[in-house]
């Protein structure tokens, strides 16, 4: 230390100012090199995937703590090196695909010189890439792996083989019957001489959704993941309403419904209150006028007028014969109905909120989660909500350094600053070397002089008050040979 305070108080204004740089120099340098060695390096893990499911992506590295960043806006995420494994160990865990299949982009790197072979297994990898990248978008699945058999032409129809194809899906939720079938579209569509038929569609449990054995087209939901799909969708209204209110980390919602999977069909009559006159049939007959005289004896007598003797008169008549017949009947309607599978029978859910949930809040968000879920007390709906203290997340370890580049920044870093201390150590090695002299101003003023005898011009008083050997050797050598004195100076000053 005390070699290089004396340096730095002998020093030229020149040779400070270098060795500020220098220093300056070495402590920039070795704050980069920090820097970049303490960023991480990202390499890509997943590509091809849709922008709408990367916010799940995130959210599982998130937990696990694993550094990622979006490249490719949004269609690739990339994490540090060092986490690679841990990251595809998150993402497994949580349902999410591998790296997806190549689509057309396959042919960006074309090679020169390919055969008519190579050519065709191309395409084939291309279309099936292209049709597991676009199955992938669907809502509900998570990944697709698409297998196409295209045979080769024939001359003969009666030679020629069907196409067929295989879809494997990564679901994270129970799909649509009218989405399976919509995916069989969409496939047989996109390759040339492929029918529905020919498309078989399995799911991540080898459970058979295309073609379905019954020739519905997609499979109905069975009991069991009815009321799973229904729990899942309940559940997260509810989780995102606790979210929302409370923030993350403060509440969890779990909910069990027992949904009616059964297709119904049901017939109703209805009758009226009033019948209703269906026909009417009337008869009416009448007879009226006076009745006739009473016969003449036989004879002459009664056959000639002129003898005809006054009889008895008749009476007059008014006969009348009504007949009426009505049927009635009470009318009806008749309703048939068919009644879709899906109807809750019975649900519970269970609410577990942090110890730091004030009570009020809680009470508030009772009421709230009881109108969002439609709990029913008469259908046998439960809701219980409990307070604990939750577990605090642990904060993950920092990855430790495995790669040999990040090594080799380290001990860049040491090389670079034994270098700056050798070079150092050697300069103020030849610095030590050299007789550092007093001034001969301050050897001349060692005695106090009177201002009047600076006046007088007296040089008597500004010699020295003894003179070494040394300097009278060197007075004497500059009398008799100025020219080595000059040869020397110069000497000093190119050294300098």
């Amino acid at each position: 230390m005390d070699a290089i305070r004396s340096f730095i108080q002998n020093s030229t204004p020149k040779a400070k100012l270098t060795v500020a740089a220098i220093v300056g120099g070495v402590i920039l340098l070795a704050f980069m090199m920090m820097k970049i060695a303490g960023q991480p390096d990202y390499s890509t893990v997943l590509t091809g995937l849709n922008p709408a499911q990367t916010g799940k992506l995130t959210s599982a590295l998130d937990q696990k703590g694993i550094k990622w960043e979006l490249q490719n806006n949004g269609t690739a995420i990339a994490v540090d090196k060092g986490q690679m494994q841990q990251a595809r160990v998150a993402l497994a865990g949580q349902g999410m695909p591998g790296q997806m299949q190549p689509g057309f982009e396959i042919f960006d790197k074309q090679k020169l010189g390919a055969s008519d072979f190579q050519q065709q297994v191309m395409y084939q990898r291309a279309l099936e890439g292209q049709l597991a990248q676009t199955i992938g978008q669907i809502d509900g699945v998570a990944g697709a792996q698409v297998s196409l058999v295209l045979p080769q032409d024939q001359l003969f129809q009666d030679q020629q083989s069907a196409s067929r194809a295989g879809v494997l899906l990564t679901t994270d939720a129970t799909l649509e019957p009218g989405a399976v079938r919509g995916i069989a579209t969409l496939v047989s569509n996109s390759v040339k001489g492929l029918s529905s038929q020919n498309v078989s569609i399995t799911d991540q449990t080898g459970a058979l959704l295309w073609p379905s054995g019954d020739g519905g087209g997609g499979g109905g939901l069975s009991k069991q993941a009815a009321d799973m799909r229904a729990s899942q969708s309940l559940e997260g209204q509810l989780n995102a309403l606790l979210i929302q209110t409370l923030g993350p980390g403060k509440g969890q919602v779990q909910v069990r419904a027992d949904v009616n999977a059964n297709k119904q069909n049901e017939d109703a009559v209805t009758y009226a209150n009033k019948g209703v006159a269906l026909s009417d049939h009337k008869e009416q007959e009448k007879l009226t006028g006076g009745g006739g005289g009473a016969g003449g004896a036989a004879g002459t007598a009664g056959n000639i007028p002129s003898f005809a003797q006054g009889g008895g008169g008749g009476g007059n008549s008014n006969y009348q014969h009504k007949v009426q017949d009505d049927t009635f009947g009470v009318s009806k309607k008749v309703t048939h109905t068919q009644v879709a599978p899906g109807a809750v029978n019975r649900q519970s859910i269970a609410v577990v909120l942090d110890k730091s949930v004030p009570p009020a809040d809680v009470n508030a968000l009772k009421q709230a989660i009881t109108g969002a879920a439609g709990v029913d007390p008469k259908r046998g709906d439960t809701l219980s909500v409990t307070q604990v203290a939750f577990a605090k997340p642990k904060v993950p370890a920092a990855p430790m350094v495995t790669n040999i580049l990040s090594y080799l920044k380290f001990v860049g870093l040491g090389f670079a600053m034994l270098i700056f201390l050798f070079f150092m150590k050697r300069h103020l090695k030849r610095r030590e070397g050299e007789e550092l002299t007093s001034p001969t101003w301050l050897r001349e003023l060692e005695a106090p002089i009177s201002l009047a005898e600076l006046e007088s011009g007296n040089t008597a008083v500004l010699s020295p008050v003894t003179t070494s050997p040394l300097r009278a050797q060197v007075d004497q050598l500059a009398t008799s040979d100025p020219e080595k004195i000059a040869h020397q100076v110069r000497a000093w000053m190119n050294d300098s």
